[in-house]
């Protein structure tokens, strides 16, 4: 196992960590955990190196935690850093922030928590903190020895990104989506950079972007794949892109069987800071550039567009459309189409407001059309 400086903390990390947010289930109910099944894999993974296991209020039906507690028993405890995160969408009133933090040290079964993040910052959850004088609790929690470590995670823009790390100088990290398809999404490459500059560590989640980087990928990202000198499975292109960067303190991924585990630790035992090649960066950008040429909508969710006056959500109308083309999953898109709800492209009403703001100039209604031709939405 490969380890790196996390921060300015002082800490080691492993340059993987467990995230205990897809663990292996009991006839596809989530909330149903194969105990033996996943304590099994989150020891083998501390006894082969992995030292940061992550878990969080919601996941499992909030069964996760108390199956973390649970592997971490038998010593286990003593071997790992333990992350886990306050829930901000239940968060309403400062008492409310104690309220979860010792629901969770009960849960988990331990008397402090090593990394503590206010979980899925916005910027509206993150003026509610503020108004909460969230400050003074975070600074409250480690004197008690409750918390170690405190960070956030984060899904926003990147100027809201910037304002909270500007707004704390005592952040010790941070946690953000990244992947080589994210470079200009939410935090983004800016926000990676900005963040280690202020001596903050970076947790990179979603590095495989919810697995659509590691399945079948389409015959010209095949083909651009298999070009390579040294070869690699999908996912660990997406792995090792994301590790090449030194800014990156330790990448998250969420398993779900012990295959996974195994050639996990395997890809990060290989993992180093500006490892690959040049041309192997290069590669990776014509991947990239071959999944956006794949998008059949240009669309940039600049969200000009919106509030569409009939509650279409227009970006993510598009953003669904274009992910089923570029990574050949229609079941996944149609579901998270048909999620939209009022949203989808079926409440189009054909106004054309949405066009006269378009910086794209898109022909937005016909696009919707398409949309709900292809997931079959009656046009």
């Amino acid at each position: 196992m490969q380890y790196r400086e996390f921060g300015n903390t002082g800490v080691k990390v492993s340059a993987l960590g467990f995230g205990a947010m897809r663990l292996p289930t009991i006839g596809g109910d989530n909330s149903k955990i194969d105990e033996e099944e996943a304590i099994k894999m989150i020891r083998y993974a501390i006894d082969n190196g992995v030292n940061y296991v992550d878990t969080a209020y919601p996941y499992h039906n909030g069964q996760s935690e108390i199956v973390v507690g649970k592997a971490l028993k038998d010593g286990y405890r003593e071997k790992t850093y333990l992350a886990t995160k306050l829930p901000s969408w239940l968060v309403n009133e400062k008492e409310d922030m104690d309220k979860y933090l010792n629901e969770q040290l009960k849960k988990l079964d331990v008397d402090y928590i090593d990394f503590y993040l206010l979980h899925a910052l916005d910027k509206e959850r993150w003026e509610k903190y503020k108004r909460l004088d969230v400050f003074s609790w975070m600074e409250k929690v480690k004197k008690e020895g409750k918390v170690k470590f405190i960070g956030f995670s984060f899904h926003d823009e990147y100027n809201v990104f910037k304002g909270i790390i500007d707004d704390y100088d005592k952040w010790d990290f941070c946690q953000i989506q990244y992947n080589y398809m994210d470079i200009n999404n939410q935090a983004g490459l800016k926000g990676l950079k900005y963040a280690a500059s202020k001596g903050l560590a970076v947790i990179v989640m979603e590095p495989i972007r919810g697995g659509k980087l590691a399945g079948d990928p389409p015959e010209a990202i095949k083909e651009l794949w298999n070009s390579a000198s040294v070869k690699r499975t999908p996912a660990e292109w997406a792995l090792q892109w994301v590790w090449n960067h030194p800014e990156v303190s330790l990448v998250l991924s969420g398993m779900s069987t012990m295959e996974q585990v195994k050639q996990n630790i395997e890809s990060a035992s290989r993992s180093k800071a500006n490892g690959l090649t040049e041309n192997e960066v290069k590669l990776v950008d014509k991947v990239r550039e071959t999944y956006e040429r794949l998008s059949p909508v240009g669309c940039t969710a600049c969200n000009y567009c919106m509030p569409c006056p009939n509650g279409v959500n227009i970006p993510k109308n598009f953003a669904v459309y274009n992910e089923a083309h570029m990574y050949n999953n229609y079941d996944e898109a149609l579901r998270n189409y048909n999620n939209l709800n009022e949203g989808k492209a079926s409440s189009c009403i054909e106004c054309g407001e949405c066009e006269t703001k378009c910086p794209q100039h898109l022909t937005i209604i016909d696009y919707l059309k398409d949309v709900r031709r292809y997931f079959k939405d009656a046009v």
